[in-house]
């Protein structure tokens, strides 16, 4: 029997692995490591808490993955043998596990959601979640290193699991904020002139349209994908993708929608569709949001990672808010926004450029429902001025091009090679005409390009998980990428571990 190493299985603040064999990987979350990775949560949370076992309630949900039943059941399997009490959500959202720990109806210690989140169907992985947010990473390393020992269970009393509809009180929870928002009563239905587009992807996120949009009133019709499907037969469950936003830009046209909201499989991220087919992510959705919160914060700093562009920054400032660019990964930008408010300075958003974004009056959870709701709520307002969400940005600038590249780092020592490979790059960068590094730049190497190659920027950083270097170019001069790319080849050329043939 092969020995799982399951301090691999941790990235970032989540667990994630293989929960299906593949012609190239077999699979690591099996019945047994999963029962270990029950034990040391157990474990962690008796450091972490004097409560007793039997009066801890544990709530576990999942998305639509195929492998999300098992591993549900060899938790719940483990916990009530221990004396937990366990509450099976069955289907379920990320952002709702998070608030079982809040509602009355739950009251959740921990809430556990079965998920990987947009990778393909192979994949799963676990988050985890206390009344004070997501779990860190020295949280999950903390658990994973308490696994291999079993928690004793000579004085338990074995539970039985109930079955509690976890969707139902998110969903409703969402009507009755997008009802306050619009200063209506819980007979209005507010969206009913409103005709709105949902792709979940086959993700968790088709409750959306039946319990929160029809019940306010709006048409869904042509929404598409709404199905559970764990082996997402029509396209990737991501809204930072280029086909799945093609597909819902395309139900949006052919349905004459105003509106159209894509969600991942777990429903922790989300981006839009405007009525002309416009896709509204990454640096669009951090403008569109921003605008949003600006407008009912004035003056907050809006936290966003290093890819970042130059016109969303300068976007932000004329509209009298600040951008704080900060590293890369959800939990570190969110807890960048958690951090300032405790130092005194206003921060009422926190997002990522992947469509992670956390609002501070929603626990800064990286809600994508929440987010839709606050965006459909704001266009159901501006609609009865003959405007779109689409007008609070029609002054942030668009980039000539884009270009996004990933290096291969070719060796097992990658995390030293890149770093190593970055420091290289900022002296060529010193050294080159038209290239100049931005100084104080937290993550990776940010370079200005002028002239000869345009006017625009650059940014070489490595991989959150993966054992690359990720370069992402913008340019405000159109046909000049491919002149910056052979520029870089000089460079890359030489790095013998670094795979450049993406280049």
């Amino acid at each position: 029997m092969t020995t799982i190493d399951l301090s691999a299985l941790q990235n970032g603040s989540d667990i994630r692995g293989f929960a299906l064999d593949t012609e190239k990987q077999k699979k690591n979350l099996t019945e047994d490591t999963i029962k270990k990775i029950a034990h040391g949560l157990i474990h962690w949370w008796l450091e972490k808490t004097d409560k007793a076992l039997a009066d801890t309630t544990i709530t576990i949900g999942h998305d639509s993955r195929l492998t999300g039943p098992d591993i549900k059941n060899w938790l719940t399997e483990t916990f009530t043998r221990l004396g937990v009490n366990v509450i099976d959500a069955k289907m379920a959202t990320t952002p709702a596990l998070f608030m079982s720990t809040r509602y009355q109806e739950f009251e959740s210690d921990i809430g556990i959601m079965i998920t990987a989140s947009h990778l393909p169907m192979e994949y799963n992985g676990l988050k985890f979640f206390t009344h004070a947010g997501g779990l860190e990473h020295e949280d999950i390393a903390s658990i994973l290193a308490l696994a291999e020992e079993e928690v004793e269970a000579s004085d338990a009393i074995e539970t039985k699991p109930k079955e509690q509809d976890l969707l139902a009180v998110y969903a409703a929870d969402l009507v009755d904020k997008i009802r306050i928002a619009l200063n209506v009563d819980d007979t209005t239905k507010p969206l009913q002139n409103r005709k709105i587009i949902v792709d979940a992807g086959n993700g968790a996120g088709g409750f959306f349209a039946d319990k929160v949009l029809n019940i306010l009133g709006a048409d869904t019709s042509g929404s598409q994908f709404l199905d559970p499907d764990g082996t997402f037969p029509n396209h990737e469950p991501n809204p930072d993708n280029k086909e799945a936003m093609k597909s819902i830009s395309n139900a949006v046209l052919e349905n004459k929608a105003d509106l159209g909201i894509i969600f991942d499989t777990d429903v922790d991220r989300s981006a839009i569709v405007d009525g002309e087919g416009n896709s509204i992510n990454r640096n669009n959705l951090i403008g569109l949001i921003g605008a949003i919160v600006l407008d009912e914060n004035p003056g907050t700093t809006i936290v966003t990672n290093s890819p970042v562009s130059d016109h969303l920054i300068q976007f932000v400032e004329e509209i009298g808010g600040k951008v704080d660019r900060y590293i890369s990964g959800y939990r570190n930008v969110i807890n960048r926004g958690i951090a300032l408010n405790e130092e005194g300075i206003d921060c009422a958003l926190a997002i990522e450029t992947s469509g992670h974004a956390a609002l501070r009056e929603n626990y800064f959870l990286d809600d994508g429902a929440y987010l839709a709701a606050k965006i459909i709520a704001k266009e159901a307002k501006l609609a009865e001025e003959n405007k779109s969400v689409t007008d609070l940005i029609k002054h942030l600038e668009q980039p000539a091009e884009t270009e996004e590249v990933r290096f291969v780092i070719t060796t097992d020592d990658y995390k030293d090679i890149g770093m190593e490979t970055l420091e290289r790059f900022a002296d060529w960068v010193n050294g080159t005409d038209g290239f100049t590094l931005v100084p104080n730049n937290l993550e990776g190497k940010r370079v200005q390009i002028t002239e000869p190659y345009g006017n625009g920027w650059l940014l070489l950083r490595m991989s959150l998980h993966e054992p690359k270097l990720v370069l992402q170019i913008e340019n405000d001069t159109a046909g000049t990428i491919p002149t910056i790319k052979d520029k870089l080849k000089t460079f890359f050329h030489y790095e013998s571990y670094i795979d450049n043939s993406k280049l």
